[in-house]
């Protein structure tokens, strides 16, 4: 009791410090000339789709498991990053899908954390945000999306710097937690779609050495992230030595089988290869396949 109530003070005397950042942010914005992206003046309402309803209780799971040097191959001739061929396949995959439930692709919004601390010193606490990136699942050409999530990332950073990449993990501090969870419930309970995203997208740099738990050597890592309020599918992907891991969640009512995800981004980034003049064959691929 005594550690909270000193917590509680001491982010007390955080808040003039915290309201003062965000002024700066907002100043930031105001004065800047270059319009970074349409999300700076106009939010972006994220369409509806079959991704996005009120989730049911089940959880269902799916992975597969990539090459990392096909990864780095594919990004070094595409003129990209890892992550960019990580958001390219995940919105191939997501084109396909839209077409498949929808009958339609629009653009989409993902939510993709990233880290702002980077101390080797930091032993505990999660210094992360979300950028809210555009997902070109409009376009049918694989490298023209390739290209296109590389520049939607690139200017989703630059705002979220303009608006201070901090803003959100310091007002969470003073969020009353009586308050957020009956929030998020409500939210849950709610019959209808995120009006703030299509989806979360995590890509996470593992390490580039086995490591061991209890004397046992850890050969693949699979993480995922929960279901958000209105949104059926979590895509995570951890590069982990010379694999790139793919892990995907859904409810029960989003899709008929989660493995339809993970192949249809196998699939995806097989074709960007092929768009790219690269072999087809990939060195490593491990995918339970959806059943017919």
């Amino acid at each position: 009791m005594r550690s909270a109530f000193a917590d509680h003070l001491r982010q007390a005397a955080k808040l003039p410090a915290t309201i003062r950042y965000t002024a700066q942010g907002i100043n930031r914005v105001r004065r800047s000339a270059r319009k970074l992206s349409p999300e700076l003046t106009m939010p972006f309402t994220p369409p509806p789709t079959f991704l996005n309803h009120r989730i049911t209780p089940e959880r269902r799971f799916a992975s597969a498991t990539l090459a990392l040097a096909d990864i780095k191959e594919t990004a070094k001739l595409c003129g990209g990053t890892i992550n960019d061929v990580v958001q390219a396949m995940s919105t191939g995959a997501l084109r396909t899908l839209l077409l498949r439930y929808d009958g339609t692709a629009e653009p989409l919004l993902a939510s993709v954390p990233a880290s702002f601390d980077f101390s080797p010193e930091r032993i505990s606490g999660n210094y992360f945000t979300g950028l809210m990136v555009a997902l070109p699942a409009d376009l049918d050409d694989p490298l023209e999306r390739l290209r296109a999530c590389h520049d939607n990332a690139a200017s989703a950073k630059e705002a979220h710097h303009l608006v201070g990449p901090e803003l959100i993990s310091r007002w969470s501090n003073y969020l009353p937690p009586l308050a957020t969870e009956s929030f998020f419930r409500w939210a849950s309970s709610r019959d209808g779609q995120n009006k703030v995203l299509n989806l979360p997208i995590s890509n996470v740099p593992g390490p580039r050495e086995h490591g061991r738990v209890g004397g046992a050597r850890v050969t693949e890592i699979y993480s995922v992230g929960p279901l958000t309020a209105g949104s059926g599918l979590n895509i995570t992907v951890w590069s982990y030595v010379d694999q790139l891991n793919i892990s995907v969640l859904t409810d029960g009512a989003t899709v008929k089988d989660p493995h339809e995800v993970t192949e249809a981004m196998v699939t995806d980034f097989i074709e960007l290869r092929r768009a790219a003049g690269l072999p087809e064959e990939l060195t490593q691929v491990r995918a339970a396949m959806a059943p017919a």
